[in-house]
């Protein structure tokens, strides 16, 4: 039973679908860090998962399925995560073998981040970035 001191606090929640979303689910939980929430399955079908970062937030994907109403083409996101210590996870990241696209490096607005493309082809940059204060 969910309680509304175990649900989530209200947020964002970015989807992807994906051509072999259990690969990407794959990808996600074990090379950049994402926690396997829940994932509603029939055999190599995913109708939902849930994938949350550790750090807070989390995404939200799904097998892609052509002419759905709630489709998006597999590989075209982009998407940024905020990280505490964005050096010590781009170590790890660069030792689970991910393919980085833009390696770690100091923004001229502030950030420290990295990219790293997954197996769909969507973009993911990681960085200590919160975004700037509410008026």
């Amino acid at each position: 039973m969910t309680t509304t001191n175990t649900r989530p606090a209200p947020t964002v929640w970015a989807t992807l679908q994906a051509h072999d979303a259990p690969a990407l689910i794959d990808f996600l939980v074990d090379k950049l860090g994402f926690i396997k929430t829940a994932a509603y399955t029939d055999g190599d079908q995913v109708a939902h998962a849930q994938l949350d970062w550790p750090e807070g937030g989390g995404i939200m994907l799904g097998t892609y399925q052509p002419g759905n109403d709630w489709s998006r083409q597999p590989g075209t996101a982009g998407m940024y995560v905020v990280t505490e210590d964005p050096d010590a996870l781009y170590e790890r990241v660069r030792a689970a073998g991910a393919d980085i696209f833009r390696e770690i490096a100091d923004q001229e607005y502030g950030n420290r981040e990295f990219g790293v493309r997954d197996p769909e082809g969507n973009l993911w940059s990681f960085g200590y970035y919160r975004g700037e204060p509410r008026p």
